[in-house]
């Protein structure tokens, strides 16, 4: 049985419309009302005409503009639509408070009032897309609103689809015909089959065959997909994006475009202030500390390279003597350089590290990404290791998932290198947030620090 309840059907997307507009509308009259049953002691004006007026704006906006967040859900991870929802949701509401500050209309409306609201909105809505998505993945697993799929092609692509179609049962498609080998049989078989969508998974150097597959299915209405078999490449946050009006492959891109680079933003921006005013009398203690232990200024400060190969000056709290790096300058050997007393206690606590928080908040690094090295050693490495040059799509970090997993100091550079690739292809502010707790509970315990 194959019930059709696609989130494409044209009534679909206004029904969830609705709801948004339902849940929106309804956070901001409870809001209102559990200034009495909470006893808040809220000063509302008697006449709540404008209050109304706020909820109603919100509920244009944010169900009424065209948005992601109303495509289909098929496939997609749960986790990624509650983001969705909530970037979409305290963008509207930023938006609203922006507009209330240019217009200088900020103070007639209770700032608790808007806090509520906004708290309470997140909730229902998140709220109301998980029963959705719940109750979608139970009409899937008992056989409803299946799309039905003619896979071609034999390669890793393929069997990569296959393997993710076979497991849960609730993401909406089913393999209904398999074509590993493309003759003349197989087209025939392919054309006159009834599926709803085609997938050709196939290198992009069959060019022959594919030509051959889509005029056997001049005549088929079902959807039809490409998926190109790159696996034999190195691919970072590989996709698809729309240029000019042009579809375009990704296949080397960072993740810090559009809204994860704002996301990236804050949380460095945020997180880095909050540490600077909760560590600055520590940090004022080891100034001191470093400055009557040697001759020479507090901070140490050396040409490292970041994002997109730009060099900026990285800081660090003196460790060293000043002449020490007069000499010829090599990589590795951390044990080995010569530190003073003092040094050698904040090298091996990372305590030396703190002022890169200054280099967080003034945009040249960021807490969590590959860490950075000196630009001879980058001109070095590029031609020995594969992909070394992929770790500054991103900016350089304070700590990373290499280096949270030990690769730090001086160990092997290709599986840093291999850490540092699988951080960019799966970067999440859950995942930044991860390393920097794994940060804290391995810093004070690292065998590889100096």
């Amino acid at each position: 049985m194959n019930r059709s309840i696609r989130l494409s059907d044209p009534w679909v997307p206004y029904a969830i419309r609705l709801a948004d507009a339902l849940m929106i509308l309804s956070s901001g009259l409870l809001a209102l009302e559990l200034r009495q049953a909470l006893n808040l002691g809220i000063d509302f004006p008697p006449d709540l005409s404008a209050y109304y007026a706020m909820v109603t704006i919100a509920v244009i906006l944010f169900a009424g503009l065209p948005a992601t967040i109303y495509r289909s859900w098929r496939a997609s991870q749960l986790t990624a639509i509650l983001a969705g929802v909530a970037i979409r949701w305290l963008a509207i509401v930023g938006l609203i408070l922006l507009w209330l500050f240019l217009v200088k209309a900020s103070d007639e409306f209770s700032r608790t009032w808007f806090l509520i609201w906004t708290f309470i909105g997140l909730i229902f809505l998140s709220v109301e897309r998980l029963f959705t998505y719940l109750f979608l993945r139970l009409l899937r697993k008992h056989g409803f609103n299946l799309r039905y799929v003619a896979l071609v092609g034999s390669g890793q692509a393929a069997m990569n689809l296959k393997k993710q179609l076979q497991g849960p049962s609730w993401s909406g498609y089913s393999i209904a015909l398999e074509i590993g080998h493309i003759n003349e049989e197989s087209l025939r078989h392919l054309s006159t089959v009834e599926v709803n969508e085609v997938w050709l998974a196939l290198p992009l150097s069959h060019e022959f065959e594919i030509k051959n597959l889509l005029e056997a299915l001049k005549h088929s209405t079902a959807t039809i997909r490409f998926v190109p078999d790159l696996f034999v490449l190195r691919l970072i946050n590989h996709g698809v994006s729309d240029v000019l009006g042009t579809p375009m492959f990704d296949l080397s891109a960072s993740p810090m475009t559009g809204t994860n680079q704002l996301v990236k933003w804050l949380e460095d921006k945020i997180l880095s202030l909050l540490i600077l005013v909760m560590v600055s009398p520590l940090m004022l203690i080891l100034a001191i500390g470093v400055k009557f232990s040697s001759k020479g200024p507090i901070f140490y400060r050396q040409e490292r390279v970041g994002l997109n190969n730009k060099s900026f000056q990285m800081l660090k709290f003196r460790s060293m003597l000043v002449d020490v790096e007069n000499s010829e300058v090599r990589w590795g050997g951390s044990a080995s350089k010569t530190v003073t007393r003092f040094g050698q206690f904040i090298r091996k606590t990372s305590l030396d590290e703190l002022p890169q928080f200054l280099n967080v908040l003034k945009g040249d690094m960021s807490i969590v990404g590959p860490r950075p090295e000196r630009p001879m050693f980058v001109e070095q490495f590029k031609e020995e290791i594969p992909d070394y040059m992929k770790k500054h799509l991103v900016k350089a970090g304070i700590t990373g998932w290499a280096q949270v997993n030990g690769w730090r100091g001086d160990t092997d550079l290709k599986a840093r290198i291999e850490y540092d690739l699988y951080y960019i292809e799966n970067w999440s502010l859950g995942f930044d947030l991860k390393i920097i707790l794994m940060t804290l509970f391995r810093v004070l315990n690292d065998k590889n620090a100096y």
